[in-house]
């Protein structure tokens, strides 16, 4: 496979911008920090932990939905596409079923084994469809999560905890502070694993008859891409809630101009993916300032945008 340098102009303009951001991202804020005497604790407790919290949830959706795109062969597909985010909000409902109170690690281990589950059974769903058009699949996610998001409401409803299902689905950072965050680290992780697994996933990516004469086994290669995606879409769904369609607006961009190498788009990939989503955060908390609107309206009405953009293209294409 032919490997690109990474480290070229446009690149190194691209993490000057994202710096840019991050910077403008710790001053941006109700609270004076420069004009109090704890300003720069607040600055520790608060600020900083929400501009890394910003950096690590955009590069793990951005990968969840690249992978994904990967493995299925589709560009419409990611996390909000597939059902997997909602499968994640069952968890979490699971969860407050059996604790109570359950904490951070409870959370985000109900939504990491309910995100691996629903990624499975969407993936089953695609094995026995014999029409596999790019509609298609995204059409059978989204009724795949309609049906799961009704039953999370339906326990909620019964079990009087529909409170827990409005504060997950409404995506936000504002309650992101040191003590709150500090799960989203384990996307660092996540991401060298992905690294390293890159090839096999690209290879997958071409198809299970062209990875299998290669001599590699496309089954396994799924299961640890899914294992993965999941990993990532619960610790974000656990410590922040859901974000839609960022997985499926960053990978779009990226591959239209670098095609489809994961190796190779990773870094491209995390790089936008954080841009995006701090964008999105910087015009949230300053559109009715010094009110917030929550993150998840912002990346939805962009997300439905190019959404309809890439639809429009596809079929343009033919």
């Amino acid at each position: 496979m032919e490997k690109r340098k990474m480290w070229t102009k446009s690149f190194i303009m691209a993490l000057i911008s994202v710096i840019i951001l991050g910077v403008l991202s710790l001053s941006i804020g109700v609270y004076d920090i420069r004009g109090q005497e704890d300003g720069i604790r607040m600055l520790f407790i608060t600020r900083l932990p929400r501009t890394i919290a910003l950096m690590l949830t955009g590069a793990a959706m951005s990968m969840s939905g690249l992978v994904m795109q990967l493995i299925t062969q589709n560009r419409l597909v990611e996390p909000t596409t597939t059902g997997t985010i909602e499968w994640a909000g069952l968890g979490l409902m699971f969860v407050y079923l059996i604790f109570p109170a359950p904490t951070l690690v409870q959370r985000m281990t109900g939504a990491i084994i309910f995100s691996f589950i629903g990624t499975m059974v969407f993936f089953l769903f695609l094995r026995k469809i014999k029409l596999r058009s790019s509609l298609i699949v995204p059409i059978i996610g989204m009724m795949l999560g309609a049906v799961i998001s009704a039953i999370s409401t339906f326990i909620g409803l019964v079990f009087q905890m529909s409170q827990n299902i409005e504060t997950w689905f409404v995506g936000s950072f504002a309650s992101v502070q040191v003590g709150r965050y500090e799960y989203l680290w384990l996307i660092v992780i996540i991401t060298i694993l992905i690294f390293l697994y890159a090839d096999k996933l690209t290879l997958a990516g071409l198809g299970e008859d062209v990875t299998t004469s290669l001599g590699l086994n496309y089954n396994r290669i799924v299961l640890v891409g899914t294992g993965l995606i999941s990993l990532a879409v619960g610790v974000v769904a656990a410590v922040i809630g859901n974000l839609p369609f960022l997985g499926l607006i960053v990978p779009n961009i990226v591959s239209m101009y670098r095609g489809d190498n994961l190796r190779d788009n990773l870094p491209w990939v995390c790089l936008v993916g954080i841009g995006t989503i701090m964008v999105c955060d910087i015009i949230s908390r300053t559109i009715i300032r010094p009110f917030e609107v929550p993150v998840s309206m912002i990346l939805g009405t962009v997300g439905s945008v190019v959404f309809i953009i890439i639809l429009l293209r596809q079929r343009r294409l033919g």
